[in-house]
């Protein structure tokens, strides 16, 4: 988890260094490149740490040497890092500038292309890479291929690399204007400085804060200073949409591990879970354009990029809330698991006859080779009489499942704990097979299959896994077994068990947790949501973070955009470990809520947001900086003009005295 979140925000605090390096140095087209020189490189190095081969001398298909593998897929992770993190400002800016200013329409269709290209690739991977892993390779011993699954993905960054370059003819490319965001930060520094020295009221008052970096600094530069700082102002409340919409992957995928995922086949394939997002996506990005926008267009209102945001963020927490009323119904479904001072046991009877238990205050009869159905909770450590005569003193593990199998020991039945954790398991596969009787063979019992689907973080939906039992003399049984999504079983071979056609009915299944019931297409409605909240809210800043940004800031307020996300993050988890709540359900509506707060301020300062031109503000300086330069011009040819002209005339005055006075000695 922290190698996770690690990663994560590298990929999201790097955008501001790529930012830097294209708006100041290299220019987005250069920085685009070399960076990914760098993702492919980290992409490479990732195939190769997966390549057990490489340190595998005694060819038993494990790494000799663990540690080299893991510190080459660190390197990897670094340079992915660093290389996505890089172009993500530099891509959608250098995708706007080829554009005209006049040409807002055709921009603001590449930003939703530009989304739809993401979200396209993000689906593909999801369903690909998953297949490429599944692969067997290796040289020495076959195992799931992961070089295979790093590898591919760096072959078409390569060969997206090359097509790119390709093009460079075709493109507009902007020339860095020098470092401009060390710029901005002395500008925005001497205008604070000058503002403290010059607080006294005696000084007047200018029309804004930044005028204070007039006597340093040129008005064009204060102006862009200005942009930027509104836009950026602005994004202060942003970080709270991110700190929901990235709890896709975390707790809404914890929360559909608790769900019934019996999805009809072609969903199973695709993983419906990972894949609702992106294919939503690919379905209401071209919706919104196409349909929506123009309709609203149609309608007479203004549907501004601020409030298309506003209604974003308000449809994220419209869909937390849904996600809470989903975790209401799940909690009414789940099993009750003991809590940290409890434990929690169930009772098999493994002889062939009935037993009579009393358990602590528990009492009951056991049937031959049944338990005794949910499992019974305790607190410290009880006894545990059985069949009215043999009386054992249990302590269980606290906080934990055990089961507790009465087997024939001698003459006397006696207790056999066996201890398991308690949890929510993902993995629908768990069983125990109990041996009831010594027998004069051994029995090998092997998971062979589980006929489902193994794709991304949800490992099999609904299954029928098979299990081999063989004996030292070959002798086999197949015996196969429903596996419901987020259940468990425990498996019993009864003494009659006998090698032939009929041996599975010797095998007897004890429930250990039913499957989950609430289905998992409840979860649709809250993807909708938050899908159609990104849509509305994503591109749309994207957008507007290109079209408000000074000409030579584009990429940097991208980066700014882009940390949001980061922050976004950051933000789940302090929220998330200062509430200390103890139902999920009252988590989701505690996110929902400070959205809709964040909502409501956004929209306050959205109000009063003044949209502006920046090629028009440029080039209104520009203009005036030209007729300044005009003004000082003519003054100086005028200045110089009547230099020139007292020069003559002091020159044609001192003749004048000269002949004078030769006339005078004469």
């Amino acid at each position: 988890t922290t190698i996770y979140h690690t990663f994560v925000a590298l990929c999201y605090l790097t955008p501001i260094l790529g930012a830097i390096v294209a708006d100041s140095w290299l220019g987005k087209f250069k920085t685009i490149v070399y960076l990914s020189i760098v993702y492919a490189l980290g992409q490479v190095i990732m195939a190769v740490s997966a390549i057990h081969d490489i340190t595998d001398t005694n060819r038993d298909g494990t790494p000799d040497n663990m540690t080299f593998h893991v510190a080459l897929s660190m390197v990897g992770l670094v340079l992915i890092a660093l290389g996505t993190g890089g172009i993500k400002p530099c891509v959608a800016a250098f995708g706007g500038d080829q554009f005209e200013d006049h040409q807002e329409k055709q921009r603001s269709t590449f930003f939703s292309i530009f989304y739809l290209s993401i979200n396209a690739g993000s689906l593909l991977s999801t369903v690909i890479t998953p297949i490429l892993r599944a692969q067997e390779c290796g040289i020495h011993v076959p195992q799931k291929c992961y070089p295979l699954a790093f590898g591919v993905p760096a072959a078409l960054m390569v060969v997206a690399l090359i097509v790119f370059i390709v093009g460079s003819g075709m493109y507009n490319k902007t020339a860095p204007q020098g470092n401009i965001l060390v710029k901005v930060c002395k500008c925005i520094g001497f205008a604070i400085k000058n503002r403290f020295q010059h607080r006294s009221p005696q000084y007047p008052k200018r029309s804004h804060w930044m005028d204070w970096a007039e006597e340093k600094y040129d008005k064009l530069l204060i102006a862009q200073v200005k942009m930027v700082l509104k836009v950026l102002f602005l994004y202060i409340p942003l970080p709270m949409f991110w700190a929901l919409f990235d709890q896709q992957g975390s707790r809404w995928t914890l929360q559909a591990t608790t769900m019934d995922g019996d999805f009809v086949s072609v969903l199973c394939s695709l993983s419906s879970h990972q894949t609702v997002n992106p294919i939503l996506i690919l379905i209401l990005v071209p919706i919104m354009d196409s349909v929506i926008y123009p309709l609203i267009s149609k309608c007479k209102l203004n549907f501004s990029p601020l409030k298309r945001m506003t209604v974003g963020m308000f449809l994220a927490a419209l869909a937390f809330v849904a996600a809470g009323l989903v975790q209401i119904q799940i909690d009414q479904t789940l099993p009750q698991f003991p809590s940290d001072t409890v434990s929690q046991a169930k009772f098999i009877n493994m002889l062939d006859r009935k037993l009579p238990i009393r358990a602590g205050a528990n009492n009951f009869t056991l049937d031959p080779f049944t338990s005794n159905g949910d499992y019974l909770n305790f607190e410290d450590s009880f006894q545990l009489n059985v069949n009215y005569s043999n009386n054992f003193v249990l302590s269980l593990s606290e906080g934990n499942r055990s089961t507790v199998v009465i087997i024939q020991d001698g003459p006397t039945p006696r207790p056999l704990t066996v201890s398991t954790t308690a949890r929510l398991g993902l993995n629908p596969t768990e069983r125990t097979f109990f041996l009831s009787a010594p027998r004069h063979f051994i029995l090998y019992v092997s998971y062979i299959h589980a006929r489902g689907t193994s794709v991304a973080l949800i490992a099999v939906f609904l299954v029928r896994a098979a299990y081999r039992i063989k004996d030292n003399a070959g002798k086999e049984c197949l015996y196969t077994q429903s596996l419901g999504f987020g259940s468990s079983y425990t498996l019993i071979i009864k003494p009659t068990f006998q090698f032939g056609q009929n041996c599975t009915e010797s095998i007897q299944p004890v429930m250990d947790i039913s499957p989950n019931s609430f289905h998992m297409a409840w979860q649709i409605p809250q993807y909708f949501l938050i899908t159609a909240g990104e849509v509305v809210f994503s591109v749309t800043g994207l957008e507007f973070s290109y079209s408000q940004a000074p000409s030579n800031m584009k990429s940097v307020l991208q980066a700014g955009w882009l940390l949001t996300v980061a922050v976004g993050n950051i933000i789940v988890l302090i929220v998330a470990e200062a509430a200390t709540l103890s139902e999920q359900w009252a988590e989701y509506i505690l996110f929902a809520s400070l959205l809709i707060l964040v909502c409501i301020i956004f929209a306050f300062m959205a109000y009063f947001y003044t949209y502006i031109d920046p090629t028009k503000i440029e080039a209104q300086f520009a203009h005036n900086d030209d007729d300044e330069k005009k003004r000082k011009s003519v003054e100086m040819v005028r200045k110089d003009s009547f230099q020139n002209h007292n020069k003559n005339r002091r020159s044609s005055d001192s003749n004048f005295d000269e002949n004078k006075f030769k006339n005078s000695r004469l």
